[in-house]
C-alpha cells in the first residue's frame, strides 16, 4: 500500500514539474527573442531564470495552486493564472530595470495570455491523472439527526472525492456505528456528543480509517495548542492571551505602513467613487455604523454608501441582488470598493488590515445569543480583511466564521498575515465570497436597514 501511494505521489510530482517547466519555458523563449539587451553573458541567465520560477512557485504555493485534488480545476487554473501574471509584472519591472529604460510589455502581456491558456489545460489535465489514480473515497458520515449538518451536503456534491455512501445517526448505538466504519475508508464526524465522539475517533484511527472532523469551538481552540512536558507526562498548553506586545507592535507598524500606502494610491479612485455617489442620488457619501473591535470596543466604521438611504420601515438584512443597492454601488461592492474607506479607520487604530471580520453590533448580538462562544473572537482587532473572509463567504455560518477567526487568532503570524493580505487580491474577482443572504437565510428580522 505504502509503495501504490509513493509511485502516486512520485507521478503527481514530475506532473507538477512538467507545469512549472512548460510555463518556465514559454518565458524563456519570450525573453530570449524580445527582450535582448536584458540577457547576461555568462551564468546570470540561470540565476534570472531560477528567479522567476522561485516567484512563480512561491505565488502558486500562496494561492494554493498546486494543491491537485484538494482544489477544484477552476480554483487551481485561476490560482495559477493569477500566479504567473505576478510573475510576470515582477520580472516585468526587474527587465526595465536591468535595461535601464521602459521596455514593450504586449510580448509578455501575449505570453501571459498564452500561459493562462497552457495552464488551463494543463489543470485540467493534472486533475484527470489525480482523479484516475486515486478513486473517490467511500464516506461513512455519522451525525446526530437533531443538528444541522450542511457539511453532509457539501462534501457530498464533491463527486470527484467522495462518494457519500451512507450516514448513521448517533442514536443508533456504538456498536452498530463501528460496524458500519468497519465496512467505509473515510469517515465523515459531525456534530454530536463529545464524549461519544472521542469513542469514535479512537476507533476509526485503530482501525486506520481517514477522518474528517466537524469541529466544535473547542477544537478549534485546541488546534492553537503546544505540547509541553511536566516530568513524564505529555500536556497541551494554551497560551489564551491573544496577541503579544511584540505582535501587537509589528502588527500596528504594518497596519500603519500599508494603509498610509493604500490612501496615498486609491486616493483618485475614492474621489471619483464620492462624485458618482453624490451625482447619483445626492445623499450622503460616507456609510457610518457601529461595529465591535478588539474587546468589544466600539467604533463607526466607514464604508462609501452603496445602497439607497433607508427609510424607517425598512427592517432587512442585504440580500442577493438587493434592489437597495444603488447604480454606483452594484460597480463597487463586487470588487470591494466601497471598503476602501475604512483604510481611515486603520490608520486611526480602530481596525487592523488582517483579522475577523466587524460585523454589525446586533447582528453580534443575534449570532452570542445562540452562540455564547461567538465573542471570543474579539480577542484582535477587526480587519478589513481576514481569515474568514477569504475562505468563508459573506453568508458563512455563525459556528465555522468563529471557528475561522480562533484558528487565525491561535496560529497567528506575520507571515500569515502577509500570506492572507496576498489571497485578498485573488478572491476579489470571486463573486461567491461577496454574496448576500438569501431571503431565507435572513437572521436579523427586526434590525434596521443596514450595509453589508
Amino acid at each position: 500500500m505504502d509503495v501504490l501511494k509513493k509511485f502516486r505521489n512520485t507521478i503527481l510530482f514530475f506532473l507538477k514539474v512538467l507545469v512549472i517547466v512548460t510555463v518556465t519555458a514559454a518565458f524563456i523563449g519570450v525573453w530570449q527573442n524580445f527582450y535582448h539587451e536584458t540577457l547576461y553573458s555568462g551564468n546570470g541567465n540561470f540565476l534570472f531564470v531560477a528567479l522567476y520560477v522561485a516567484i512563480f512557485v512561491v505565488f502558486g504555493g500562496i494561492y494554493d495552486g498546486f494543491k491537485v485534488g484538494i482544489q477544484r480545476v477552476h480554483e487551481l487554473s485561476y490560482s495559477l493564472s493569477l500566479s504567473v501574471s505576478f510573475a510576470n509584472c515582477f520580472i516585468y519591472v526587474i527587465l526595465c530595470l536591468i535595461a535601464g529604460n521602459m521596455l514593450n510589455p504586449l510580448p509578455l502581456v501575449i505570453l501571459t495570455v498564452c500561459q493562462v491558456f497552457i495552464l488551463i489545460g494543463l489543470m485540467y489535465s493534472l486533475s484527470h491523472v489525480y482523479f484516475a489514480l486515486h478513486p473517490a473515497r467511500k464516506v461513512l458520515a455519522v451525525f446526530d439527526a437533531n443538528s444541522r449538518n450542511d457539511i453532509i451536503k457539501k462534501i457530498s456534491l464533491i463527486k470527484e472525492r467522495f462518494t457519500l455512501s451512507k450516514g448513521i445517526t448517533v442514536d443508533r448505538g456504538l456498536e452498530e456505528i463501528k460496524c458500519e466504519i468497519d465496512r467505509h475508508d473515510t469517515i465523515l464526524i459531525c456534530e454530536f456528543n463529545s464524549a461519544l465522539k472521542d469513542e469514535v475517533v479512537k476507533y476509526c484511527y485503530a482501525q486506520n480509517k481517514r477522518i474528517y472532523i466537524l469541529p466544535s469551538s473547542a477544537d478549534a481552540i485546541m488546534n492553537g495548542s503546544y505540547p509541553v512536558q511536566v516530568f513524564d507526562t505529555p500536556v497541551l498548553f494554551l497560551h489564551n492571551g491573544g496577541l503579544s506586545m511584540e505582535q501587537r507592535i509589528v502588527k500596528r507598524t504594518f497596519d500603519i505602513i500599508v494603509s498610509g500606502l493604500g490612501i496615498i494610491i486609491t486616493s483618485p479612485i475614492m474621489l471619483l467613487i464620492a462624485i458618482g455617489i453624490f451625482i447619483c442620488d445626492r445623499g450622503p457619501i460616507i456609510f457610518k455604523q457601529p461595529r465591535y473591535t478588539r474587546d468589544q470596543k466600539i467604533f463607526n466604521i466607514y464604508k462609501f454608501r452603496s445602497m439607497r438611504v433607508a427609510t424607517d420601515n425598512e427592517v432587512k438584512k442585504t440580500t442577493v441582488d438587493d434592489d437597495r443597492i444603488t447604480l454606483v454601488g452594484k460597480i463597487i461592492r463586487p470588487f470591494r470598493l466601497d471598503e476602501l474607506p475604512q483604510l481611515f479607520n486603520i490608520l486611526f487604530g480602530h481596525m487592523s488590515i488582517v483579522g475577523p471580520r466587524p460585523e454589525m453590533i446586533e447582528l453580534v448580538h443575534d449570532y452570542a445569543a445562540k452562540l455564547p462562544e461567538f465573542n471570543m473572537r474579539h480577542k484582535v482587532k477587526a480587519g478589513l480583511t481576514g481569515y474568514a473572509q477569504i475562505y468563508g463567504k459573506y453568508n458563512t455560518t455563525p459556528q465555522n466564521k468563529l471557528n475561522m477567526d480562533i484558528h487565525y487568532i491561535e496560529n497567528y503570524s506575520f507571515l500569515q498575515d502577509i500570506k492572507l493580505c496576498a489571497m485578498t487580491l485573488k478572491i476579489l474577482f470571486v463573486r461567491e465570497s461577496t454574496e448576500g443572504f438569501s431571503e431565507a437565510d435572513s437572521v436579523l428580522k427586526n434590525t434596521k436597514n443596514k450595509e453589508k
